[in-house]
């Protein structure tokens, strides 16, 4: 089958294609004839850092996909041969920049009927990420009652208009009573995170207590660190509430300090922690992709996919590769079919 990989980690260009045996399924598992993939700053940074492990000829990279099922393990309950699917694969087995690709049906939702195979590949990393930093480590409530919001306060999205800014946005204005401000510093991707739904934007270009001031307000309860830069936590804990909350995504060598004296709760996100551990609850991320999908088809969220870089192909995913490496790119970047 064709498949794009690398022999050793380092710059674009290692990138190459490459022909790769069928894989056979294991138990929980779905084969999947991948129909779409999109790239995430995590392909980049595992590019950049990671060789292929000991005994693998090459590295097969890419989480985001779109696709159908091909073939299912014994053990599948699911899904069936023939479902549209899209999913954000895990961590530790190869991955979906492949012609056929296994994952664990236990972290795969059913496509949204309403989307093509390339705007469903744009949603699945980013939505987990977005509803797990909100509703499982922020512990935000979800939804509405009696027609009205069930939850006030201040929501300081940082980089609302990358790929888990802009999830982040749409989940948080449509899904909960949380004001929302997300920063951004041009005025094209200011443009998309009000497009999205943020009712304020701060200049992130500026520190981010001041920019808040600057929209208007003296301090937040909640905080979505989607991106961090070095030096910026005691400037962060300023634009923040006593008693309030931030989570992060980044890698953090900062001393977390200037938190301490608003006793400030702090918290991690990684969407493939279930996976890797294989966590009794692992079946959440079907659960929540099952719930977005139906989200997208009642018009309520919408894919944030930008730019199509053509078919999947080492020349295209260099392409896309150098996209998501300028730290410009607003929304996400997917490449269909083979």
């Amino acid at each position: 089958m064709k498949a794009v990989g690398y022999r050793v980690k380092g710059g674009l260009e290692v990138l190459t294609d490459i022909e790769l045996p069928t894989p056979e399924p294991g138990p929980r598992d779905l084969r999947v004839a991948v129909k779409a993939v999109s790239v995430n700053p995590v392909d980049v940074k595992r590019r950049r850092w990671e060789s292929p492990a000991e005994g693998e000829d090459y590295k097969v990279l890419g989480y985001d996909a779109s696709g159908i099922v091909e073939a299912v393990g014994s053990e599948v309950t699911l899904f069936k041969p023939g479902d549209e699917v899209f999913y954000a694969g895990a961590m530790d087995r190869p991955g979906t920049n492949s012609a056929l690709h296994l994952v664990d049906e236990r972290i795969v939702g059913p496509k949204p009927r309403s989307l093509s195979f390339a705007e469903a590949a744009a949603l699945p990393l980013t939505s987990i990420t977005a509803w797990e930093m909100l509703f499982d480590r922020l512990k935000l409530r979800y939804g509405t009652q009696a027609g009205s919001r069930m939850q006030g306060g201040t929501l300081l999205v940082l980089n609302g208009a990358g790929g888990v800014g802009s999830m982040t946005i749409q989940l948080a204005t449509r899904l909960t009573g949380l004001t929302v401000i997300a920063t951004a510093s041009r005025p094209e991707t200011a443009a998309w995170a009000r497009q999205l739904g943020a009712p304020h934007v701060a200049d992130h270009s500026k520190p981010i207590s001041e920019a808040i001031k600057a929209a208007g307000f003296d301090g937040v309860d909640y905080v979505a660190a989607i991106t961090s830069t070095r030096g910026s936590v005691p400037d962060i804990a300023r634009a923040m509430n006593p008693q309030g909350h931030i989570v992060l995504i980044d890698n953090f060598d900062e001393s977390i300090a200037p938190f301490k004296e608003k006793s400030i709760t702090i918290s991690w996100e990684m969407m493939f922690t279930r996976s890797l551990f294989q966590t009794a609850d692992m079946d959440a991320q079907h659960r929540l992709l099952s719930e977005v999908s139906t989200l997208v088809d009642a018009g309520v969220l919408k894919t944030t996919l930008t730019h199509v870089s053509g078919p999947i192909n080492a020349e295209n995913l260099r392409k896309a590769h150098e996209r998501v490496e300028t730290g410009r790119a607003i929304g996400k970047t997917v490449l269909e079919g083979f």
